[in-house]
Order: structure tokens, then sequence, then C-alpha cells
């Protein structure tokens, strides 16, 4: 029936190559191919350049709450359209394609993880886009990699300017500081994976693992769509 679905909008609504225009996918296999993959040395924490491929000095420096964050792309080219257009044009169809990239990722990069958790947004600013684009990617990517999803459970007390009117790294932790809250202990002693679109700093996904791991979460892994650099 959801394969039958599928079909039907594809007539109605035809999907077209957010890289070259070809008709059939919002991605086609050949632009697949060339989109801008992150590839190492990084920092195993917060996943920036790293040369060495140690510790880098702004995580040693800070002791981040997360354990660990994972992007498969850099955040430029086609997929930087590809999550425009998913955050802010409303194109929700593409989280699907979206969510089965990052499955691809996570089965050739498994991270600990036991429940998926998107990152939320703040209820004005849910408001105002209608849908929380994390949401969309994390129960498609639980559907495909056979994970729960928990939506009810951290939660985004205070708004804020999104982080990437900020330019400093200072900034975009001073913007997201105690931002976030469990509203209970439901993810006490599990493994999560947090899930967002992007990771610019890092300083959201680690402030969620800090509201997390105050309620008892056992580790706090992100994984993001695209790493900006």
């Amino acid at each position: 029936m959801v394969r039958l679905k599928e079909v039907a909008l594809d007539l109605l609504f035809p999907q077209w190559c957010l890289g070259c225009g070809r008709e059939g996918a919002y991605i086609c296999a050949s632009c697949q191919r060339r989109l801008p993959r992150m590839i190492g040395p990084f920092c195993p924490v917060c996943s920036s350049p790293q040369a060495s491929g140690l510790i880098c000095p702004a995580c040693t420096s800070q002791r981040p709450e997360i354990d660990g964050i994972r992007s498969p792309f850099r955040f430029d080219g086609i997929m930087r359209q590809a999550i425009h257009q998913l955050k802010y044009r409303n194109l929700r169809a593409i989280a699907r394609l979206l969510a089965r990239l990052l499955n691809e990722y996570l089965t050739a990069n498994p991270i600990p993880g036991q429940v998926l958790v998107p990152v939320p947004l703040h209820q004005k600013r849910l408001r105002q886009r209608g849908y929380n684009q994390s949401q969309l990617l994390a129960r498609e990517l639980g559907r495909l990699a056979e994970l729960p999803v928990v939506t009810d459970c951290l939660l985004r007390q205070r708004p804020a300017p999104p982080q990437a009117e900020t330019t400093t790294v200072a900034q975009r932790r001073a913007n997201v500081a105690q931002a976030f809250a469990c509203l209970n202990d439901r993810l006490r002693d599990k493994q999560v994976l947090l899930i967002d679109d992007v990771a610019t700093s890092g300083a959201t996904l680690d402030a969620c693992a800090a509201a997390l791991k105050a309620t008892g979460a056992s580790s706090v892994w992100g994984l993001t769509l695209a790493r900006e650099v």
C-alpha cells in the first residue's frame, strides 16, 4: 500500500534532480556519486578537519558532553541545496532519500545507538515552519534502520537565533546553553543517537547531549547529513 502511494505521488508530482535537472529522483544516481563527502582525517569527537586525526584543541579544552559527531557529507553543493529544500522550501518528500543516504553511511560506519532522537525545534519555530526536518529524517531513518524514534523526551525550552546567524564557536555555545531539557528519564541507560540536518560547530548537539546525560543516557552520539567545514 505504501509503495502504491509512492508511485501515485511520483505520477502526480514528478521528481527532478536538484543537481542536473533530470527527471526521476531528487538526486539522481550520477549526482549522488558526486556528493561532497567528508574525508578524514578529522577530530574523532566533533569531526572538524584535523590533520593529526587526534582530538582537536577545541574539544580538548571544552570537554564536550557528546561522545562524537559523524556526518557523511560536507555542507556544500547539491547536499546544501537538498537540505535547504527540505528545511526552508517544504520539500518534505526528499527526507526519504536523505534518510536512505544516512542509513547507508550508518551501515558502513556503525555508531552506538539503541534509539534515535531528533534535535527538537522550539514551539515558536515549529509553528512557523510547520514541521521539524530533523524529525522527518529520524522517522525515515528509524524505519530503514529498524530503530525506535523518541520525540517526547528532549525539549527545546527556549528560543534562540539560528546557529547560522552566529559567527564564532563561543557565540554558538552561548546561543544554545541550557536551551534543552528532558521531560522524563525514559532514555536512562540508553545509547542515544541524535539526528539533525547540519552540524556547524557541534554546539547544538552538545547541548542536547548534556540534557540527555543529565537524565541518565549512557551515551549520546550525533549523526547529521552534513557538516559545515
